[in-house]
């Protein structure tokens, strides 16, 4: 389909962002939606899609994703994104943040300029709507997969090279106790970029701290995030307790049923409910690989087991290979969540997070007409990205 030519989905069950509508029709048009309608509106130049009964949903968004297929968004090339986010697309996530993980500086900086070529030049598959830099300013103590040898702290010089080109840039990820973090905090906001915490030691103190100088978020909850301690007799609430009772903030959710067990994605839920915690896969290079194949990523070696990524030594997940529409389902099943909101966790909310929800993340008139129809199992039956259907 060209994205100029009007087209109704049809005998669908819509997605809002508070409702799933039957019965009516999702028009499109010039690569935007124009809205929900009847199907006594439609005039004799509209082209006919029918769904057959399948779910309508906005382009799901992630915003921390690696890779996939063997590739990963730190190794820069054509090759690498084109993969990644073509195999991505085809999932019905529209959106993603490139997610570069902790690495050599020089190794960072193509990646970063690679990136605003990739987004000015190409835009095969998946919309890149910028990066996510995942490190490299982490704690040791909660470095989980990231490469030890690579980290550093924030006022050792390197984010003026890292932050070179901040309009590229979505978010930042660090650990908010290092040395120089609340000046870099502030550097952040300034430059308009999300500010989050993640791999860290910071106890609630730490985080306060950060939040005064405009931290909003922080990455994958329980993953990477120090709980609470004992000083003598005193308890020390860590990042994770900070996350879950901090209303201010908004934080992310692996939701693979791996990293967390039930119990615990029903507490974040609860405590931070589908408008502040979103879906991300964090997935890496070994997505879509088959089990059991051993993959290399940014100067560690991982297996693919049973939807994640593992170390060799299996002290430690190294990301997910789970993307995020076979997340929904388990959020739906194992959690409880209402099937509307688990979708709003993996569109609107994430859109919401990176200030992009004024064109994508919800079926609304004059967004962009990124839409995802899935099969009941959440496979995908037909993408559309501006209107677009990939093929």
């Amino acid at each position: 389909m060209k994205n100029h030519e009007r087209l109704a989905l049809v005998n669908g069950k819509i997605v809002l962002s508070d409702q799933i509508v039957e019965g009516k029709v999702l028009l499109l048009e010039n690569g935007k939606i124009v809205g929900v309608t009847s199907f006594d509106n439609l005039g004799s130049d509209t082209k006919i899609l029918d769904v057959e009964n399948r779910l309508i949903s906005p382009g799901l968004i992630d915003i921390h994703t690696h890779g996939a297929l063997g590739f990963d968004f730190t190794v820069a090339s054509k090759e690498s994104y084109e993969t990644i986010t073509q195999h991505q697309a085809m999932q019905g996530i529209t959106t993603l943040l490139a997610t570069l993980t902790t690495a050599p500086l020089e190794v960072l900086k193509e990646a970063i300029d690679f990136t605003g070529s990739w987004m000015t030049n190409y835009q095969n598959g998946s919309n890149i709507a910028g990066l996510h830099l995942e490190g490299p300013y982490f704690s040791f103590d909660q470095r989980g997969a990231q490469d030890p040898k690579n980290m550093r702290t924030p006022d050792d010089s390197s984010a003026d090279m890292l932050l070179s080109k901040p309009d590229l840039i979505k978010i930042v990820s660090y650990a908010p106790e290092l040395r120089g973090a609340i000046e870099f905090t502030k550097r952040l906001v300034d430059l308009g970029i999300i500010a989050a915490a993640g791999h860290s030691s910071a106890q609630d103190l730490h985080v306060l701290d950060a939040m005064e100088a405009g931290l909003s978020h922080t990455i994958h909850i329980w993953s990477g995030q120090s709980s609470t301690i004992r000083e003598g007799p005193w308890r020390k609430p860590g990042l994770l307790e900070a996350t879950l009772a901090f209303d201010d903030l908004t934080a992310e959710m692996i939701s693979d049923n791996r990293h967390l067990p039930p119990t615990l994605m029903k507490l974040a839920y609860k405590c931070k409910g589908p408008d502040k915690l979103c879906v991300i896969s964090d997935s890496t290079n070994g997505a879509g690989l088959p089990e059991g194949t051993v993959v290399h990523s940014t100067g560690m070696d991982f297996e693919v087991s049973n939807g994640v990524g593992i170390l060799l030594d299996h002290t430690s997940f190294a990301g997910s290979t789970t993307l995020i529409n076979q997340m929904i389902p388990i959020l739906t099943t194992e959690v409880g969540i209402p099937l509307v909101e688990a979708i709003r966790m993996a569109s609107l909310t994430p859109a919401r997070v990176i200030h992009i929800d004024d064109k994508k993340g919800s079926i609304y008139p004059g967004k962009d007409a990124d839409i995802a129809i899935f099969n009941e199992d959440f496979t995908p039956w037909k993408v559309l990205i501006g209107g677009r259907e990939l093929t």
